[in-house]
């Protein structure tokens, strides 16, 4: 690697480093650190799932369509997330800095991409392509689930942040297929 390719690398890692115990500072506060958990969990699927079913059960088969995108949709994130982890096997902040506290049990061993937030990213996308009304309470929770992983000592901002595009692309190619 040229060496101002391994400057940049280097100081873009102290940057997502420092911002990652920034925000996993703010877990020390018991009221913020439970309010992320909350959504960390919810984001684990149980508001996705349960997302869809309500959408099932008052639109009937108005709805198969946009469940079966998001089904379509959150599988192929799952491929590529899961792939990408083993591929990268980019440790979790915790394992790496002392001062980050980890406040929330990690789902795999990998840090990278944030998987939470790919799946927010599309399930939103999805799901308000159909229902654009519900972009007013899934925006801000898919922010929130982005937020929570470095709050919580599982992520750095960049895995946030990727997550997030890689979301997007799986949902605009499915927009273009589906």
């Amino acid at each position: 690697m040229p060496n101002k390719l391994r400057l940049y690398m280097n100081h873009f890692h102290h940057v997502d480093s420092h911002l990652c115990i920034k925000f996993n500072r703010t877990s020390h506060n018991i009221l913020i650190r439970n309010f992320f958990k909350v959504i960390s969990r919810l984001g684990d699927g149980i508001f996705w799932y349960s997302l869809m079913a309500l959408m099932l059960l008052i639109d009937k088969t108005q709805a198969l369509l946009p469940v079966l995108h998001m089904i379509i949709a959150g599988f192929t994130g799952t491929l590529i997330y899961k792939w990408l982890k083993v591929k990268t096997l980019r440790p979790r902040p915790f394992d790496v800095h002392q001062q980050i506290s980890l406040r929330s049990i990690p789902l795999d061993q990998f840090s990278f991409p944030s998987g939470h937030t790919l799946h927010a990213v599309i399930f939103t996308l999805v799901a308000t392509h159909y229902y654009p009304m519900l972009s007013l309470g899934l925006i801000p929770f898919t922010i929130l689930i982005g937020l929570s992983r470095p709050i919580l000592g599982l992520h750095y901002p960049s895995d946030v942040l990727e997550g997030a595009l890689i979301g997007i692309l799986i949902s605009v190619i499915s927009f273009s297929i589906i």
